[in-house]
């Protein structure tokens, strides 16, 4: 049996594609860093109030995988992200991605650094930005 999810965890639905499949048959070991990153646009998406790719302005300082069990396909996946920590330029996520009984397949968490492309450095986290991510956390 799994556990539910915190409140304040955001949800994304992703479908294994075809195409996700390695030679084994089941999930390539990099697809899941796709599906964190589904979940997290949709996420930023919400943070942020805008769907254009403006609106990404952060890069990824860090991610960390760890596989549970096989992913096969066809399989609809759960993929839950919340925000486990907020700082002056950067954010941490956690992830999980479950199967459609709730098995915990894959865990990870990623380091987002704000970035401003035009200058070409970090930034700090916008005030309004800040608040929505702790209240996300």
């Amino acid at each position: 049996m799994s556990e539910a999810a915190p409140s304040n965890t955001f949800v994304h639905e992703v479908a294994v594609r075809f195409r996700d499949l390695d030679a084994m048959s089941h999930v390539h070991h990099s697809a899941p860093l796709l599906y964190f990153e589904e979940a997290r646009a949709a996420f930023w998406r919400k943070i942020v109030g805008r769907a254009d790719l403006a609106a990404i302005d952060y890069v990824i300082g860090e991610m960390h995988v760890r596989y549970h069990a096989r992913i096969e396909y066809p399989a609809q996946l759960r993929v839950e992200l919340a925000v486990t920590r907020v700082g002056n330029a950067s954010f941490d996520l956690s992830y999980r991605i479950r199967d459609e009984a709730g098995e915990l397949l894959v865990t990870g968490s990623s380091t987002q650094v704000m970035y401003d492309y035009a200058a070409g450095r970090s930034k700090r986290i916008p005030d309004i930005v800040r608040a929505r991510l702790l209240d996300e956390g």
